[in-house]
């Protein structure tokens, strides 16, 4: 399900689509986007930041820390215990050179690019049928967003807050605007109306 009323060029998945969509790439022996999917899902890492990542940073693991590319700010991750074992399952399946080898390496032996990655992205909303209208690296982290807003619904700005915090917006309105929920908003007001 796509992002509706907005203007960015990514839209998020539903959580349960993009939960089966996890489980169907690593079904289908693709567990380097499976691995890239859940991180994307389940951290709300920029796609810049998950490539960097290394199986010593994530391995074994209940939390890590980064510092973030674009905003150069530390941010720590916690690894629910669901995901700290599918990456476990994916080292064990991708076999790695070595635990120090960055987690997102092509067949050329090179980390992907984030260009190559959205191509690859394009070919599973084609292969799996993902009724998405953009799908992009960036819909990993509007995902996680938008289930992170969705599961805590009876405090939305509560909600709205800890996403500010986590995506290092400056404002309450920007994280409105990210998810899409300041036009859905808007929107509504017309539905309130009566005849």
């Amino acid at each position: 399900m796509g992002l509706k009323y907005s203007n960015t060029t990514a839209d998020y998945l539903d959580w349960e689509i993009a939960m089966n969509l996890i489980r169907r790439l690593a079904n289908d022996e693709n567990y380097k986007m499976s691995l890239l999917v859940a991180l994307g899902c389940f951290t709300g890492l920029r796609i810049s930041d998950i490539l960097a990542l290394r199986w010593n940073q994530i391995l074994g693991v209940s939390e890590f820390t980064i510092i973030e590319k674009k905003t150069n700010k530390r941010r720590t991750i916690r690894l629910n215990p669901q995901l700290q074992k599918h990456i476990e399952d994916c080292y064990k399946y991708i076999n790695p050179i070595g635990e120090k080898a960055p987690i997102l390496v092509s067949q050329k032996g090179t980390v992907f690019t984030i260009q190559r990655i959205n191509v690859i992205l394009k070919e599973i909303k084609r292969k799996y049928r993902l009724k998405v209208k953009n799908f992009s690296c960036h819909s990993l982290r509007k995902t996680f967003g938008r289930q992170v807003y969705n599961m805590n619904s009876e405090n939305s700005e509560l909600a709205l807050v800890k996403l500010m915090e986590l995506f290092n917006h400056s404002s309450l309105a920007i994280t409105k605007r990210y998810l899409g929920l300041r036009q859905e908003e808007i929107l509504q007001t017309y539905d309130c109306l009566t005849f």
